[in-house]
């Protein structure tokens, strides 16, 4: 499948993966800030952004994909970083793929299978009737009868796209992600550890990453350093970009050791 992509800078390269119902925009910000030191790619994974749409999504699929976009752009190895469903596919590629990562972040997700979560945004999404939508300020209306956070409905407005017939759609591949929702809640599937240099960093105010997912998170990833971002949420990059700056720099630069903070 051939990925939907930005780049910037020179350098080594540094592969940004976004998170569920997100797209290679999100991180355009943090990509720019970095391009100074790393070729950065910013990738649309599949079903979502303007990546082709398919009836296969799993994290076994989308780290092919990784692989595979990794060799059409001339480059083998690169470092590997993802936020939420992106850093599951982050983490795929390193255990089936070790060769071809060089350094690991992991932006506040852990390996485990989470609760599904996300029902009350499918009910919100799968509610637009774009057959009477003439406006996006009509889609934000409808969105925000039953999404209470303006901010959330901002980000998922994003994927609005035109239709060939001059309508509104969705861009991301709705029926599908909500079909294949359990491959992307559920576990990562284990290969054998990735024992490359790996840091995970967690909001400090996000439940997604407790101390009780340490022990798993070691055994898959042995030379892991977890931080954490104080003040920030789930929504780290969004909400503290200065101090995610500081730390992913730190950490491809050879600075951050150590085991949790």
């Amino acid at each position: 499948m051939t990925l939907n992509f930005k780049s910037f800078g020179h350098g080594p390269p540094l592969i940004i993966m976004h998170g569920l119902f997100g797209m290679l925009d999100n991180w355009q910000t943090i990509a720019k800030q970095l391009a100074s030191d790393y070729s950065v790619y910013t990738v649309d994974l599949r079903n979502h952004g303007r990546s082709p749409h398919s009836d296969e999504f799993d994290y076994c699929i989308m780290a092919a994909d990784i692989v595979e976009f990794m060799e059409s752009h001339g480059f083998y190895t690169a470092h590997m970083m993802g936020h939420s469903m992106g850093g599951k596919v982050a983490m795929q590629v390193a255990m089936e793929y070790p060769d071809h990562v060089q350094k690991l972040i992991v932006v506040d997700i852990a390996p485990k299978l989470y609760a599904p979560g996300h029902t009350w945004i499918f009910n919100a999404l799968a509610s637009v009737d774009f057959s009477i939508i003439h406006s996006r300020n009509m889609v934000e209306a409808v969105l925000l009868q039953q999404i209470d956070s303006a901010s959330i409905v901002r980000f998922l407005m994003k994927n609005i796209a035109r239709n060939p017939s001059g309508g509104y759609q969705w861009r991301m591949n709705l029926d599908v992600i909500r079909s294949k929702y359990e491959n992307v809640s559920g576990e990562v599937i284990a290969g054998d550890p990735f024992d490359g240099p790996t840091l995970f960093l967690r909001g400090g105010m996000s439940p997604y990453i407790t101390l009780d997912d340490w022990p798993q998170i070691e055994e898959l990833f042995p030379n892991a350093v977890l931080e954490t971002i104080r003040g920030a949420g789930h929504w780290v990059h969004a909400e503290e970009p200065e101090v995610l700056l500081e730390m992913v720099r730190g950490f491809l630069g050879g600075i951050i050791k150590g085991k949790m903070h």
